[in-house]
């Protein structure tokens, strides 16, 4: 372990059941693999952090992104109908005081998402370019952080 650097992973895509629908979106084990050769792999899912059940149901920043969240301007709505941004904005604030106090420089996370939305979330159950809660509070911090394709 030591000589790796830590780097911050949507556990969803180390294999972890905790997507909205109990599932995972993992990531090859070649790229699981290739990734732990220099790096020691820090799974995390800010939705569970933030206090949300696994399943649960799916979520979307209502206008803009992360951004506006964070503002206050913009909130995550679940398919029910409930704001869930508390705890959205719970779980990011952990992640990004977990990156502050360990030096983390680097994030890899599952693009789409409400919270770890690199390039894109949804709304209306379509993609839209913005970034989700999660991401935003790590990249104001300098993070520097990619999706799953990016890899």
């Amino acid at each position: 372990m030591q000589g790796k650097r830590p780097v911050i992973v949507s556990a969803c895509l180390l294999g972890f059941s905790c997507r909205y629908d109990g599932g995972t979106k993992p990531l090859s084990e070649e790229v699981i693999e290739r990734l732990k050769r220099g790096h020691l792999l820090i799974p995390v899912c800010p939705e569970q952090l933030g206090g949300l059940p696994t399943p649960r149901p799916k979520m979307e920043i209502n206008q803009g992104d992360g951004k506006e969240v964070l503002k206050g301007t913009a909130q995550v709505i679940d398919e029910n109908g409930k704001d869930t941004s508390q705890a959205l904005l719970r779980g990011a604030y952990q992640v990004a005081r977990y990156a502050k106090e360990h030096e983390i420089v680097l994030a890899i996370m599952k693009d789409g998402s409400p919270s770890c939305g690199v390039y894109t979330i949804r709304r209306r159950g379509a993609p839209v370019e913005g970034m989700g809660v999660t991401v935003t509070l790590l990249k104001r911090q300098g993070v520097k952080v990619i999706s799953e394709e990016d890899l």
